[in-house]
């Protein structure tokens, strides 16, 4: 049940000239401009998500997930209700309160233990809420005989699925089923990279948060770590590696990001080439390390998933999943029957314009680490960067042929928009010399972008091969200037990129640019700042996707300087 209720006290409802203003409707003001704002914002962050960030004052909302989320990570009632009413300026409304004390207490009233007798149990701290989920048609087949009031058998092969049943009826359940071991395998860290001695240049200790991170990881057993790009998530993937010391699988996004993770996992740990094995579409290794790709596990054929057998017919101590914010369908369901093992997810952002981020929560596990991109900046641990957006206006003839298109093609005309080319031009020219990131969706826009600039394209059709030559060129300065479609996105490592220039990007997708910036914001050796700049064309579907796209750095602390393309 709810403990005791911290706005009773007068002196509790009296606060101090706070930055935010917090509503009964759930939702939380900030004004950015005050004082404490960068403190409030990191004090809620763990229980309220943005939704708006304009220039002055920013809407975060209080969900029932970011409740439990915080409920998971050891945050109670009493410490979400102090800090509201700490950085509140008018008095908390005691009904929110109230709701909120009462949904975090909905985290935990239900358990997933082990029984030595009986195996896999529900439990249930509050006897009528078990008798409720019991009643409801989504646990038909999953719940087995009772062992009391309190306690109801679950079948094993259900473990997960049940989790996503009781999530959706508003009773997440704490599991605390535990592991199996899985079949074992020597993995340790290097107290540096292989060919360099303690002390020497390029020699390498865990970072603070990364040692953090893995300790909140291990101690909750399997959950997500949530890091800035370029702030060392292969690092923590492979130091949890390391403290389980079993065989692993690790799922990434493309074949070009899991030889990036072979060739960490040789240089940061004790396993050797022989022992890490790739699963993609070019190669089928099984190893006590395999690296699949999602795309290979999604393949499709006559109706059924031949490689997600993968996931389940080996003896995995561990899996992490890279970029787990981007789990496709099929993985989800798999990772539903996964629940006996170990599982990491790495992200820079849980945001999922689908909205299944409570499946992410029911069949990964909680958040269990969040370092905000800011704090990492003032660290000196990432990069800092300057984010702008370029506003071109359109032509008299392309707002013309935009007002009469379809809506459906109202956005590729507008991102697409034949103007873009000489913003980059401008852009280039302002850092010339500098390494510089070419970024758009559209193939043939990028194309065209790329002949005009003479700079080389990857996009999703070039081949491994070529890919991986063009990023080591692009890493040693051999090319300055490299035009990329989505492909990189993800997990690329490209530390001396300093600019990045995005012409056009997935519709309103607020991960795909967090990854974006992303890809500049590696530590510079010359502590020199990145520029991030975004083309759109004004008044159009473009400059609403950008805004949208735009809310979760905004959350992070980043703001756009808007100027005109004739300005720059």
């Amino acid at each position: 049940m709810p403990g005791p209720d911290p706005a009773s006290t007068p002196s509790a409802q009296t606060p101090p000239d706070g930055p935010l203003i917090v509503q009964s409707d759930k939702t939380v003001l900030l004004e950015v401009a005050h004082p404490a704002a960068d403190d409030a914002r990191r004090a809620i962050a763990p229980f309220a998500e943005l939704e708006r960030a304009p220039e002055h004052v920013h809407t975060y909302r209080i969900t029932p997930l970011a409740l439990w989320n915080a409920r998971a990570a050891g945050l109670d009632a009493e410490t979400v209700v102090h800090t509201l009413i700490t950085y509140s300026r008018f008095p908390v409304p005691h009904a929110l309160l109230t709701e909120i004390a009462e949904t975090m207490d909905r985290y935990g009233r239900l358990t997933l233990v082990t029984d030595p007798a009986h195996g896999l149990v529900l439990h249930a701290s509050d006897v009528a809420v078990l008798k409720e989920v019991m009643r409801s048609r989504r646990t038909t087949g999953l719940l087995g005989a009772s062992l009391g009031e309190a306690d109801v058998v679950v079948h094993p092969s259900e473990r997960g699925h049940l989790k996503q049943v009781l999530i959706k009826l508003g009773w997440p359940a704490e599991d605390l089923a535990g592991y199996v071991d899985g079949e074992a395998h020597p993995i340790a860290l290097r107290d540096s990279p292989e060919g360099v001695a303690a002390g020497e240049p390029g020699a390498f200790t865990l970072r603070p948060y990364q040692r953090q991170a893995v300790e909140s990881f291990w101690s909750g057993g399997s959950g997500v770590v949530v890091l800035p790009c370029g702030a060392g998530k292969t690092l923590v993937g492979a130091a949890a590696m390391a403290r389980s010391s079993t065989t692993t699988l690790v799922l990434v996004t493309n074949a070009v990001s899991a030889r990036q993770w072979k060739e960490e996992l040789t240089r940061f740990t004790t396993l050797t080439g022989d022992e890490i094995g790739e699963y993609s579409g070019a190669r089928k290794e099984v190893r006590p390390v395999t690296i699949a790709t999602y795309q290979v596990l999604t393949t499709r054929r006559k109706g059924v998933y031949p490689h997600l057998d993968l996931l389940e017919s080996h003896d995995w101590g561990l899996i992490v999943y890279d970029e787990v914010h981007l789990l496709p369908a099929p993985v989800f369901r798999m990772t539903a029957d996964l629940q006996a093992r170990r599982r990491l997810g790495l992200t820079a952002t849980l945001v999922r314009e689908d909205g299944r981020e409570d499946e992410v929560f029911s069949l990964i596990g909680p958040k269990r680490y969040d370092a905000p991109w800011k704090d990492l900046e003032n660290q000196g641990w990432i990069a800092p960067a300057v984010c702008t957006e370029v506003r071109l206006t359109l032509g008299a003839g392309e707002r013309m042929a935009y007002a009469t298109a379809d809506n459906d093609e109202r956005y590729r005309l507008a991102a697409s928009a034949p103007g873009k080319v000489a913003v980059v031009d401008r852009i280039l020219a302002r850092h010339a010399g500098e390494s510089t990131l070419v970024i758009g969706s559209y193939v043939d826009q990028l194309e065209e972008l790329a002949e005009h600039l003479g700079a080389p394209v990857i996009t999703g059709t070039t081949p491994v091969r070529e890919r991986q030559r063009l990023y080591d060129a692009f890493r040693s300065g051999e090319v300055m200037v490299l035009v990329v479609s989505k492909v990189a996105n993800f997990s690329i490592d490209l530390p001396g990129a300093s600019v990045a220039v995005q012409v056009s990007g997935a519709f309103g997708s607020r991960q795909e640019e967090a990854q974006r910036l992303g890809r500049i914001v590696r530590p510079k050796e010359d502590g020199r700042q990145a520029h991030f700049y975004t083309v759109v064309a004004r008044d159009t579907v473009d400059q609403e996707f950008a805004a949208h796209r735009q809310r979760f750095l905004a959350e992070q602390g980043y703001s756009y300087q808007i100027v005109d393309a004739e300005d720059l």
